[in-house]
């Protein structure tokens, strides 16, 4: 895959990733956000003659997977071109908003700030999008806006799902809200809103999916998200049965008795492990405790941009799978059309 975006925006350059290196260019920069990739840094002693990168990205069960533990804030600095981290944490945490003035510098735009454009969350993969110019920023920020009311989709996911969202293809609908359970944050649904209930924060949210591959029970998903909501495309997924794969937080929800498949009630299930069929953990080639922390399967794949002028068609900004998810679609026999 190919970043096809390197062009000018409103007298402003992008940055563009084409046959595997990144292109750096002034105000619009685009970076790779591998999975897992958390708050926290601390600093560990590393065994002589392994590399930066090896240190920074070595994960034997699963290819591409940065492990923050490794990572001090130095080593953040070097490998945010490639990869990101959640923008928001904690104060004192090791943030990406926290290192966006170090990375500007590192970027040499001397006193121009890098703002987050567009980023998806702390646990997927895929694009993250910064500027340093305020009205280009803005400017995207508008054009998002204005295709989000006009439901047009700016943003593509891929997901791998345990189970296959039938009918094949469609929209999901549900009315979501924030609940703290059990010292946690939580999306769970609610059922008929009220005008109260929308004034207090309860969000109706849609998104569009389409099956794109099945293979040993399990789906390769186009979703695209029509609004904005904390791990609005997880708890969808999980409204149809079909959890994405290494969703340790939602999947619980769905519960299986003589091979059919319901939902328990969101306030009353508590996050854990994803459990999945011993024979699907085989044709993972996985182990029942690497199967513990799989990945979550969802990546942001595509973002569209506006063209040049406002009568040129959009542009398309790509970030290829990182090598954990490919391998899962080549062991699953999930092949892209």
């Amino acid at each position: 895959m190919r970043t096809v975006l390197a062009r000018k925006m409103g007298g402003c350059r992008v940055l563009g990733r084409v046959l595997g290196s990144w292109r750096r260019r002034p105000e619009i920069h685009a970076a790779r956000k591998a999975a897992g990739f958390g708050t926290e840094a601390r600093h560990q002693q590393q065994p002589r003659g392994s590399s930066k990168r090896s240190r920074l990205l070595e994960n034997q069960s699963f290819p591409g997977l940065l492990q923050p533990e490794n990572l001090s804030r130095e080593q953040l600095i070097d490998v945010l071109r490639a990869s990101v981290l959640d923008q928001k944490g904690k104060p004192g945490e090791l943030t990406l908003l926290s290192v966006l003035p170090e990375l500007s510098q590192s970027l040499g735009l001397e006193e121009k700030e890098l703002q987050v454009v567009r980023a998806s969350g702390k646990e997927t993969s895929g694009l993250v999008l910064l500027s340093s110019c305020p009205q280009t920023a803005s400017r995207l920020q508008k054009f998002f806006t204005y295709s989000q009311r006009a439901q047009r989709p700016i943003a593509t996911y891929w997901a791998v799902t345990d189970g296959i969202p039938v009918p094949s293809e469609g929209k999901i609908q549900a009315a979501l809200k924030l609940e703290h359970i059990e010292g946690v944050d939580l999306v769970v649904p609610v059922k008929s809103p009220s005008r109260k209930d929308i004034l207090e924060g309860v969000k109706r949210t849609l998104s569009y999916y389409r099956v794109v591959a099945t293979g040993s029970g399990c789906a390769l998903v186009q979703l695209q998200p029509l609004t904005a909501f904390p791990s609005q495309l997880q708890v969808h997924m999980v409204l149809q049965l079909c959890p994405v794969l290494g969703d340790h937080k939602y999947s619980a929800r769905v519960s299986t008795v003589l091979g059919q498949r319901f939902l328990l009630p969101a306030e009353s299930t508590t996050s854990q492990r994803q459990v999945l069929d011993e024979a699907l953990i085989r044709r993972l080639h996985l182990t029942p405790s690497q199967a513990a922390q799989l990945p979550l399967h969802l990546h942001l794949h595509c973002l569209h941009l506006p063209g040049a002028r406002p009568k040129d068609t959009s542009s398309e900004l790509l970030a290829p799978l990182p090598p954990y998810f490919s391998r899962t679609l080549q062991y699953l026999g999930l092949h892209q059309q």
